[in-house]
């Protein structure tokens, strides 16, 4: 069956989601269309195909622990000069975020995969693309602000074409809700672009 590589995410819902994607490419980023706007929670990862059923349980039992939470984004971060990356930070859901990720990548799991660098939750903006277009995406979105209500994580294949496409959805194991998983439902407005 040969190997596959995958990676588990949370997306961006709708508006933002796409929303994020447009301006990604507007700052030159050739990906952006082939990556939704997300939180990673497993960084793409190549498996056997044939593990993929296992892995697949595993994250329906993760996910059947886990209870719903409000995430919110708000201005942008850099991982400039250790990597050429520009995002939105979370700044409400992260502590979730990174329980959730540990579970995943639980060392007796199937996919026990060592990380490259500490756990940041963040949504990419822009990635590997030239320095002045990486600083007009770190100051045009740097009043950006969205919110949701987390209910679950997605599983995502990359396929030959580099485009990343969603597998199979896990929700959360909790039927509703709670008042405090709600986001709030102004979000920050986009600011107008700059130039």
């Amino acid at each position: 069956m040969g190997t596959v590589t995958i990676g588990v995410s949370i997306a961006v819902p709708e508006p933002h989601g796409s929303l994020l994607q447009k301006l990604r490419a507007g700052f030159g980023d050739a990906a952006a269309y082939g990556i939704p706007s997300h939180v990673t929670l497993l960084p793409p990862t190549e498996v056997d195909a044939a593990a993929l059923p296992v892995i697949e349980a595993h994250l329906a039992r993760v996910a059947a622990g886990g209870r719903p939470f409000p995430m919110r984004l708000s201005g942008t971060g850099t991982f400039r000069p250790l990597s050429p990356v520009v995002y939105v930070r979370v700044v409400e859901g992260a502590e979730q975020c990174t329980r959730l990720q540990q579970r995943i990548r639980e060392a007796s799991g199937p996919v026990p995969r060592e990380l490259l660098f500490p756990y940041h939750p963040h949504v990419t903006v822009a990635h590997g693309i030239d320095e002045a277009s990486m600083d007009r995406a770190f100051e045009e979105l740097s009043d950006y602000g969205a919110a949701w209500p987390c209910t679950g994580f997605a599983l995502y294949e990359q396929g030959p074409d580099g485009v990343w496409r969603r597998l199979r959805d896990f929700p959360f194991g909790s039927a509703g809700v709670p008042p405090q998983a709600t986001a709030p439902t102004e979000d920050a407005p986009l600011p107008a672009p700059r130039g």
